[in-house]
Formats: structure tokens, sequence, C-alpha cells
């Protein structure tokens, strides 16, 4: 594999967040591509294995990607420079919107704009679940798997439960095909939950602060799984329903930043740390709940590798990843539901994705032609 130093993991990983538009499974894909396919850092072996692993452990899962591949190639320095590189650029870009947002009480309609961004997207997943399900369905069963985490994903089941009962029936099949006498303990060490969320107290009915404002997104940042929607959930029964800090409207406005900028999803917490404290604000709730994201990777990346020597831990993985494709498949038909809205993002699909799998264009390149297109057709 290739090495990188820290200038190439900065460089990468600020410019993937400065283009990562779509959300948590649009960002895996351009990782996938800068990382496995253009870079060679990583194999695809390698590669779903630290998707598993982010699976496994709560928190903004494309961001926590960023940083294990930071501590992959760079150790203790590159998780830093990887993770705070890639969430760097959504942060300034969510902190302007904010001072626009609060100077002037609304956000200028970009709809032209993502009408040709969200189709690339759609693209740029579906190349990366080609790609990365060569690798990871190496079995019949695990095909099954696979695609059974997609149909109980579209059936409404929680995507945690979901990852888990993939991961036991994983274990228990490879148990009977090895036919060992007894069944070991081995899922303590593949899951770390939280306990920050116990420790960090409450804050409800106090004022707003900035320490109020800190413990609310640690707690957050600490306890959530699943996508970015989740954090809707969050964010309204405090913010809004218990603390009143918030409108209904500026949390609306909150979340709508944070789907279609750029980066993580996450960085909604920057837009309301500046909407309710301003510069501040947007730096304390940004770096509060991002911050488990980085202890939780860093502990994995001391657990993980001693887990993975076990066969069954190993097998408990292996369907935790093809679980995670499964959800992946079915966050891109989610997304390409509301992307494909005419012939005309459908055919940007279909000619994204070509120019991806035979023309191996680059995925800056495929967004921004996207982003031009759409600004073309809406004219």
């Amino acid at each position: 594999m290739a090495d990188a130093s820290l200038k190439d993991l900065a460089l990468v990983f600020l410019k993937l967040g400065t283009i990562a538009f779509g959300g948590p499974a649009a960002h895996v894909a351009m990782m996938q591509r800068e990382a496995v396919e253009i870079r060679q850092w990583l194999t695809s072996e390698e590669f779903l294995g630290l998707i598993g692993a982010t699976n496994l452990i709560p928190g903004p899962n494309s961001t926590e990607l960023a940083i294990f591949i930071g501590y992959r190639k760079g150790g203790w320095k590159g998780l830093i420079v990887a993770g705070a590189s890639f969430i760097l650029p959504a942060f300034v870009i969510v902190a302007i919107l904010g001072w626009v947002y609060v100077r002037f009480g609304a956000l200028p309609e970009a709809g032209a704009f993502f009408h040709g961004v969200k189709p690339v997207i759609i693209a740029i997943v579906m190349h990366a679940l080609v790609s990365l399900g060569r690798s990871a369905l190496r079995s019949p069963f695990l095909a099954v798997v696979g695609l059974s985490a997609a149909v109980l994903s579209f059936a409404g089941m929680n995507e945690l439960a979901i990852l888990f009962s993939a991961g036991i029936v994983a274990v228990i099949i490879r148990w009977i095909h090895t036919r060992r006498p007894r069944l070991p303990l081995i899922l303590g060490g593949t899951a770390l939950f939280p306990a920050v969320a116990a420790a960090s107290g409450e804050t409800g009915g106090i004022p707003f602060g900035l320490w109020g404002l800190f413990l609310f997104f640690v707690k957050t940042g600490s306890v959530l799984f699943g996508s970015g929607y989740v954090l809707l959930a969050f964010l309204r029964a405090d913010l809004v329903e218990r603390w009143g800090w918030l409108t209904e409207q500026q949390l609306l406005d909150a979340v709508a930043v944070g789907q279609v900028t750029p980066g993580p999803v996450f960085t909604t917490a920057t837009f309301i740390g500046y909407v309710l404290g301003g510069f501040s604000g947007a730096v304390v709730a940004t770096l509060a709940i991002f911050l488990p994201a980085f202890v939780f990777v860093a502990i994995s990346g001391l657990v993980l590798p001693r887990v993975r020597r076990s066969a069954l831990a190993a097998g408990f993985l292996d369907g935790v990843t093809v679980a995670s494709l499964g959800l992946m498949a079915a966050v891109t038909a989610y997304l390409a539901r509301a992307a494909w809205t005419d012939a005309f993002s459908a055919l940007l699909t279909v000619v994204s994705f070509v120019l991806i799998a035979r023309f191996r264009v680059n995925s800056f390149w495929i967004v921004a032609g996207g982003a031009i297109a759409g600004l073309l057709a809406g004219r």
C-alpha cells in the first residue's frame, strides 16, 4: 500500500470536506475513490473493515471514517489532521451561512445548484456500492445478509439493531461451520458505548450559555447512532421544546443548512451555535459534537485489531460490514427518489456514473460539472 504524509492527508480531506455533498453515503463513496482506487492507501477489504468499525460506535460515521483513515496512515497525528481537515471546510461554509442568516434573517436560494449536484452524488454512491460489493460479498450467505439489511432498513428497523443482528447471525453461522464446542463472548470488544451522556449532567432549566451548549452537543455526539436525520429528534426535544433556545423555524433552517452544504451533516451544530452565540458559539458547538468521534476512534484503533484476530470476531465484523453496505444501498434508494425529479436529473446520474466507472473522472470534476449543469438548466 502507498504511503501518506500528513500533508497528503490534509490536502485530500480538505478537498473532500469542500466538495463532499450528499450526506454520509456520498462521503464514504468519495473516500473510497480517493483512499482505495486513486491513492491506494488501503485495500478494499481494509476500507470495508473501517466502515464496519465506524458503524459500531456513536457519532458521524463519515467523519469517523476520515479519522480512521488518518489514524491508519499517520498514527495519532494523522488521526487529528484527517479529521480536522474534513471538518474545517464545512465549518467555515456553515459559519458564513450562519452570519448571513443572523444578519439578513434568511438564506439565499440554491435550488438550481443542488438540482445538478444531487444526481451526481447518486452516481458516486452507486459506483462505490459496486466497487465495495465486489470485495465484501465473498459468499452467497454474506450477499443474503446484505440484502436482508437493506430490506429491514426499508421496513423501518433501527440501523444499530440491523448491524448487530447481522453480526450475531454471521457469528452463529461461522460457529456452526467450524463446529466449535462453545460460542465465546466476543461482542464486548466490538462496540464502544458512551458514558459521557450520564456524566455530562442536565442542562435543562437554565438560560443559554456556552457551557450548556458544549455539554449538550458533547452528549449528542456521544449517543447518536444512525443517520444525520436522527439528529433532528435530539435537537428538537431539548433546544426547542425543553429549553426554548431555538424556534421551530430556526431548527428547520439549521437542519437544511447541514443537509445542503458539503462535509459532515453534524455541522448543523455549527449553524445552531452561531445563531445562539455568534462565532464563539459556532466554535464551541462544533468542537463539542465532534470531540466524541475522535475519542471513540482512538479507543477503537487500539481494540479492534485485537478483536480481528479472533475468527468469530472477524465473522461478526464481516456481518456488520455487509449489513453496512445494505444500509448504504437503502439510503441511496431514498436519495435517488428525492434526486430524480425529472428526466434531466436521471440522465445526469447515468452520464456521471459512466464518467466515473469507465473513464475514472475525479469526483471533484463530477460534482463541479453537475453543479454547472444544474445552474444552466435552471435558467
